[in-house]
């Protein structure tokens, strides 16, 4: 279905699903003949399309769409009603366009249609069995088996070579078999409902509370006794009681967890405690005290959810208990029993220390950037705290140290030339507080460009060699610290390549993803001592193997790229990433404990970090309040359906100025006997977002194709599982049979299969590739989906001359219009989209552009102009990059044009550029697949 492009470096693509269905290479879960819950549903009476759709539903707010030509237009429409109660299911319909209707004969009666639109070429003995048959990459279209599918539902047997030559005509928005890409489930639709249902409102958190607004709703968040879903937020808020159940949803269990997650407008951080104060925790396991914690014999003991152990409370923490349930009498003055989310203050250790490292290399001084940059590390440095201990270094093929003691009349430099066993001449005076090295920091500074060094042949040095020189300070020290290198030299390629990579030498899978082993020893040494690590590179270079990206990413840190700084964009982009990095707090040796209810474990655990032996036990080195990690659960036993399951984490770390704390918080989820309740309970933003992280982190070790293959088969088995034992109405095999909060999936995943990095295009390099992954690794939910799916905004004139911003559009190039201008606004990029037919008085208050074939297009800076759309289009621009932690490209797309492409990327529910599929393509060879699993 997606067609690989030749610089994908994969083996061969094998046939999707042999024989029994499955890849060769994929252990798949227990099969549907394996699996069961006893004989599905009985179905109720069939209704025609005229009946009332309300008459024998269930309440699991199913979605039913017809793939076929004709249905009354009463059953297109989907619910109104917000509400998170299920409603009735509904019957939207899937229509086709009829310029490219394939299927000639119309269905003989209201309760029949045709199932798909593509028709049996080969007898039905010669298809592939399973869900994956004949949906390889690059593979043709599926065919419908000979025999008649459950369903009232009419099958066409033959097709015309004309038909058959129509989707190469179609454009990238066009279905290939007909289908109406409007009549299908839209993510925008989704989230504008949910936007309505909860705006104004606030949404109260406690345990076994119903499902969340989306991570792309902004609401405002309150603990009542669970944890806010703005730092864990569960796949499913309904866990089966029972592995197997779990099993036959096909879907994942687990969590996304954002520690330090941001606060939305209305919300306040997490109380505080003092370690001294609060309750002692479960002394078996190490789990804090929390509300899922509950009380016998009066408040002298408590039973531990974690492990099921009794734990005995301190003489000086008891108290009585009351009623019932047996609350404690003091559970409302202590944050440990009545809230979800808390903090501890520690003890004080060594402050946070910030360190520059600036390349002073021949190939440095022939780029001529070190004046510009030494001048926008002094005008950062002016706006810092002066408590901050700050250190300077230089390097070349050497390093050079600076004594900033106070004492000394002028700064003192140390040339280390020995950088293979690296050892500090001298200690002190290498970090000193701010207030006390301001003006010899300065000075430094401004003789950096004018220093001439010794080795003009020498073309520059490796970016780990600061690196290792801050460890030995650092180390010395005993302080964590954030490392901020200038490199303006070409990378250089160090260590051994052969075994490091992955690449010579190793049986495990090849990938490119795979970094050094030099790379990951560096950077455990960093996570250690609690150092991240923050690369401003200038050079343009690209070097096979030696994108200098790893270190700082697995250390929480960035890379930023500028291109030898050509021209005012790239500078004025240098001096807000360099301002952002240096003003945004980060936690410093962060270590993340996770723990969940005895009846479960936590099976993996993913993100950008250095992983370790135990997926429940992660550290990094530096973390801020956006990074999140997804973890997967696994069932141990059955759980106990009364008492629910619960989850904790539990994050050490400690802030720049020393202080040490630790925030906790837990979650309580209900659990069922029943697949229905956890079909509801899902998602499909938080299921995005767990995909992209475990896909992501497995291309280290497994073959892409693998995994684009594996989503696929996770999701025609959860369609055909949700089908099979919780739809409860007759429906035909031409019906998609959706659960309510998952319409938005089959979209959602589609793009994740065919983005850059799991489907590479002709055009993406290996570093932008590696780039991409570790920076959507570590992003939150709500930048994970609009990555995935970007906002697609219309800027739109009213008659009367003021602004009317109109309300998100789907993500297709059927939504952008010649006379429009359309902002494209995912997490990394911004793209404004100008029509050819675009009124030059529109251009002229924008751009300042006297019309249409005037106006540049490429990366710009937006002038600065007295007209309402001037200022309207600016400030949401400004608004919307203060909410990266990085600044943005604004790129200006022209109707027509060749740069046209890098929107074509953005748009995805069309088909893309690198061979991936149209929404409306995939969606019908799920629901195809998913039919054919049930016969």
């Amino acid at each position: 279905m997606d067609v690989p492009t030749n610089n994908q470096n994969q083996p061969p693509a094998q046939p999707w699903g042999a024989q029994s269905g499955w890849p060769t290479v994929y252990h798949p879960l227990p099969s549907f003949h394996h699996l069961g819950l006893g004989p599905p549903p009985a179905p109720q009476t069939p209704q025609t399309w005229g009946s009332s759709p309300q008459s024998g539903r269930d309440t699991s707010a199913s979605d039913q769409h017809q793939l076929g030509p004709e249905a009354p237009p009463s059953a297109t429409s989907l619910p109104e009603n917000g509400g998170r109660s299920a409603p009735p299911c509904h019957r939207p319909v899937l229509k086709p366009h009829p310029p490219q209707q394939v299927c000639p004969y119309p269905p003989h009666n209201s309760s029949q249609s045709a199932a798909s639109c593509f028709h049996p070429n080969q007898p039905p003995g010669n298809a592939a069995s399973g869900p994956g048959a004949n949906l390889r990459e690059g593979s043709d279209p599926p065919s419908a088996p000979a025999q008649r599918p459950a369903g009232n539902t009419n099958f066409i047997p033959t097709e015309s070579e004309e038909d058959r030559r129509i989707p190469q005509q179609l454009s990238p928005s066009a279905s290939r078999y007909g289908l109406d890409p409007d009549s299908l489930p839209s993510a925008v639709k989704v989230m504008l409902e949910d936007r309505a249902e909860w705006e104004g409102r606030t949404f109260l958190s406690e345990p076994l509370s119903p499902l969340p607004p989306l991570p792309t709703t902004s609401c405002v968040m309150k603990d009542g006794g669970n944890a806010s879903p703005s730092v864990i937020r569960s796949t499913s808020y309904c866990l089966p009681c029972e592995a197997q159940v779990g099993l036959l949803s096909r879907l994942p269990l687990g969590a996304l967890i954002t520690p330090l997650g941001g606060l939305n407008a209305g919300e306040g951080p997490p109380p505080l405690c003092k370690d001294s104060e609060r309750v002692d925790g479960c002394g078996s396991c190490g789990a804090s005290m929390c509300p899922p914690m509950s009380w016998q014999d009066c408040g002298q003991r408590f039973y531990c959810p974690f492990c099921g152990k009794l734990n005995e409370v301190a003489w000086k923490h008891y108290q009585p208990t009351k009623g019932v349930n047996g609350v404690r009498v003091d559970a409302d003055h202590r944050p440990e029993l009545s809230l979800g989310s808390y903090e501890v203050i520690g003890s004080q250790q060594e402050p946070a220390a910030l360190l520059l490292a600036v390349d002073v290399s021949a190939s440095a001084q022939r780029g001529g950037h070190l004046e510009f940059m030494t001048q926008q590390i002094q005008a950062v440095l002016s706006s810092l705290s002066r408590e901050v201990p700050v250190g300077l270094m230089s390097y070349d093929s050497r390093i050079h140290l600076y004594d900033l003691s106070p004492e000394l009349s002028r700064p003192h430099m140390l040339v280390i030339a020995d950088t293979e066993e690296l050892q500090l001449p001298v200690r002190e005076g290498l970090l000193v507080p701010l207030r006390d090295c301001m003006e010899s920091i300065l000075s430094i500074l401004q003789v950096l460009p004018h220093i001439t060094g010794d080795h003009e042949g020498c073309g520059g040095a490796p970016v780990e060699l600061p690196i290792q020189a801050a460890l030995a300070v650092l180390q010395g020290l005993k302080s964590p610290g954030k490392l901020l290198i200038f490199h303006s030299a070409d990378l250089m390629e160090t260590g051994d390549t052969n075994s490091s990579s992955g690449l010579f030498g190793s049986n495990k899978p090849k990938s490119v993803f795979q970094p050094p082993q030099q790379s990951i020893s560096l950077a455990k040494e960093c996570v250690s001592q609690g150092c991240g690590v923050h690369l401003f590179v200038l050079s343009q270079q690209d070097v096979g193997g030696a994108w200098p990206g790893h270190i700082p990413h697995l250390t929480g840190g960035a890379l930023h790229s500028y291109a030898h700084l050509q021209g005012k964009l790239d500078r004025d982009r240098f001096s807000r990433d360099l301002r952002r990095t240096m003003e945004t707090d980060f936690a410093f040796r962060a270590e993340l404990r996770i723990f969940v209810s005895k009846d479960l474990r936590v099976s993996g655990c993913y993100g950008m970090f250095v992983p370790g032996p135990n997926p429940a036990h992660v550290t990094m080195a530096t973390l801020d309040r956006r990074t999140t990690l997804a973890v997967e659960l696994a069932h141990t036993r059955a759980l106990d359906e009364t008492r629910g399951a619960a989850i904790q984490t539990v994050l050490s770390y400690s802030l720049q100025t020393g202080e040490t704390r630790t925030r906790v918080h837990t979650l309580t989820l209900r659990c069922s006997r029943h697949l229905q309740d956890a079909f509801r309970s899902f998602q499909a933003q938080t299921l995005l977002s767990f995909y992209c992280k475990k896909m992501y982190c497995s291309v280290l070790e497994r073959p892409l194709q693998e995994l684009r293959e594996e989503l696929q088969t996770d999701t025609t088995e959860a369609l055909a599982s949700y089908r099979k034992h919780c739809s409860t109405s007759c429906v035909s095999a031409g019906q998609l049979v959706l659960p309510r909060f998952l319409r938005a999936l089959p979209v959602f995943l589609n793009s994740l299969r065919k983005s850059e990095v799991l489907l590479p295009g002709l055009k993406s390099s290996i570093h932008q590739r590696l780039q991409l992954r570790c920076c959507v690794l570590a992003m939150d939910p709500r930048s994970t989906v609009e990555h995935f799916y970007p906002p697609l905004l219309p800027l739109l004139l009213s008659d009367g001359g003021g602004l009317s911003p109109g309300e998100p559009l789907r993500c297709t190039a059927a939504s952008l219009q010649p006379m429009g201008l359309y902002l494209l606004h995912p997490p990394l990029i911004l793209l404004l989209w100008v029509g050819r037919q675009v009124p030059a008085c529109t251009l002229a208050q924008l751009f300042s552009a006297g019309c249409f074939s005037s106006l540049p297009s490429g990366e710009i800076k937006l002038p600065v102009l007295d007209t309402p759309l001037s200022v309207y289009v600016r400030s949401l621009i400004d608004d919307l990059s203060e909410r990266t932690l990085h600044s943005q490209k604004l790129l200006v797309v022209k109707q027509g044009e060749a740069c046209e492409e890098e929107l074509q990327r953005l748009l995805v529910e069309d088909k893309s550029p690198n061979g991936g599929a149209s929404y409306a393509d995939y969606l019908y060879h799920l629901h195809f697949n998913s039919v054919r699993l049930l016969q």
